[in-house]
């Protein structure tokens, strides 16, 4: 036995604490990805009211997580919270797009960047099935503004070289739009050829 002892009551504590947080987050944040899904379905089923209620309520469950994240930095990090925050932002900026209205600002859904950029990238390609809804539709204007909009996701996508640590693999993400956006932009050229034909 050694005259050294030592005291491990503050770290404990401490762990318990981080624990206590981290249990939390993990509930809130599956609640958050499932609420954000079912809004995106909302959304392309033309239930916008009741997809931005299911935002509303993500939105509150990630608010009451963030002072701990704040609190336990260590543990919102590489975590599902980031995951939750991507989903909830690719669910509010979908909704936002078909509905015309103003892409939310990250201050406004109080996300880190990362997961906002990855956000809107994906939400970016939830709008392929709205553009196909539309050309079976024969609504090829509204289909040719949502692939602008894809566009123009894409051009500010690529514009951001950081690397993979800070932007949690939005190269991935954005290589992965690139071919939803080739094939949604083939068949919307294939559509706007067939109707000029028939006219």
């Amino acid at each position: 036995m050694t005259d050294f002892s030592f005291d491990i009551t503050d770290v404990v504590a401490s762990l318990e604490s981080q624990h206590s947080a981290r249990e939390a987050m993990l509930v809130a944040s599956r609640k958050v990805i499932q609420l954000s899904s079912s809004s995106i379905r909302s959304t392309h089923r033309g239930e916008y009211e009741k997809a931005t209620e299911m935002n509303d309520q993500a939105r509150q469950l990630l608010e009451q997580c963030q002072p701990q994240m704040d609190q336990f930095p260590g543990i919102a990090a590489n975590s599902m919270f980031y995951d939750a925050q991507k989903e909830y932002t690719e669910s509010c900026v979908t909704v936002a797009i078909i509905t015309g209205s103003s892409v939310p600002s990250r201050a406004s859904l109080h996300v880190e960047p990362a997961a906002y950029i990855n956000g809107i990238v994906e939400a970016a390609s939830e709008l392929r099935r709205s553009i196909l809804d539309c050309l079976r539709a024969n609504e090829l204007e509204r289909a040719s503004r949502l692939l602008d909009v894809m566009d123009d996701v894409y051009t500010v996508a690529i514009s951001i070289d950081f690397p993979d640590a800070l932007t949690h693999g939005l190269r991935r993400t954005t290589d992965a739009f690139r071919a939803v956006l080739e094939r949604t932009r083939g068949d919307v050229t294939t559509a706007a050829v067939f109707l000029s034909a028939r006219s």
